[in-house]
């Protein structure tokens, strides 16, 4: 099978629709390795629907997604094993240790040196400690950094993020910003759904505003001092509605 390289990913006058319901309206988004782009907006406002897109889950009604230039349709089933998806549903298995969990994973992608490189997760996910306790004795906020790491193991180029700040506490969203920081450093593709301004502020390079379907970035450089993330993104959504 082709390995699959690509520095970019492109939507081009994206459309998704539900019945008559317009989840994404026209959207043209362009991410480059080395990123973290935020998608903000209100429940409803598309943000999901754009991640499951992107992660070839989903199908739009109109429009294209290019990776490095090429379709998903292109690519074929080569570009799966380039994505990385955290989503609502972490995908853990209860009844399964964290190691364990891990290692079916591992297996599952066909990776070599499961054993090192699910040492190497648990050690990212600050778990090295609990690695043989069931999930299901796990906090929410545990599952949580091990589903990370479950979406991380094949060390993907684009990692899909929604809301993976849910049930974090401080400690473990600082551990979040540093793993993502890591990945942009090493070329990631990270795009991340999130409603927790605070813990954003600082860590995005750039915020893309989603309102009824329509995609607005926000100007994180802009003449705004002092107005931080949050301000901008009410500005922002206030003038698309008006």
């Amino acid at each position: 099978m082709e390995e699959v390289e690509f520095d970019a990913v492109e939507t081009h006058d994206l459309s998704r629709h539900f019945g008559r319901r317009p989840a994404l309206s026209h959207v043209n988004l362009s991410v480059r390795t080395g990123q973290i782009v935020g998608l903000l907006g209100p429940n409803g406002a598309g943000k999901s629907t754009l991640l499951g897109i992107l992660s070839t889950l989903t199908r739009p009604s109109s429009g294209e997604v290019r990776y490095g230039g090429r379709t998903a349709a292109q690519l074929g089933e080569a570009l799966r094993s380039r994505i990385g998806v955290l989503g609502h549903d972490l995908f853990l298995y209860g009844d399964l240790s964290a190691r364990e969990n891990l290692e079916f994973f591992s297996r599952l992608y066909g990776l070599p040196d499961v054993a090192a490189r699910v040492a190497e997760s648990l050690a990212h996910a600050r778990l090295a400690l609990r690695a043989d306790d069931r999930v299901s004795g796990f906090s929410r906020g545990l599952r949580q950094r091990l589903a990370l790491e479950r979406s991380l193991l094949h060390r993907p180029r684009l990692i899909l993020l929604d809301e993976p700040f849910t049930g974090l506490d401080d400690e473990s969203a600082s551990l979040l910003v540093a793993r993502l920081r890591g990945l942009r450093e090493r070329g990631g593709i990270v795009v991340m759904a999130t409603h927790d301004f605070e813990t954003a502020e600082g860590l995005l390079d750039r915020a893309v505003c989603l309102v009824n379907g329509r995609a607005h970035e926000l100007d994180l450089g802009g003449p705004s001092p002092g107005a931080g993330l949050r301000g901008r993104y009410r500005t922002a959504t206030a003038e698309a509605r008006a």
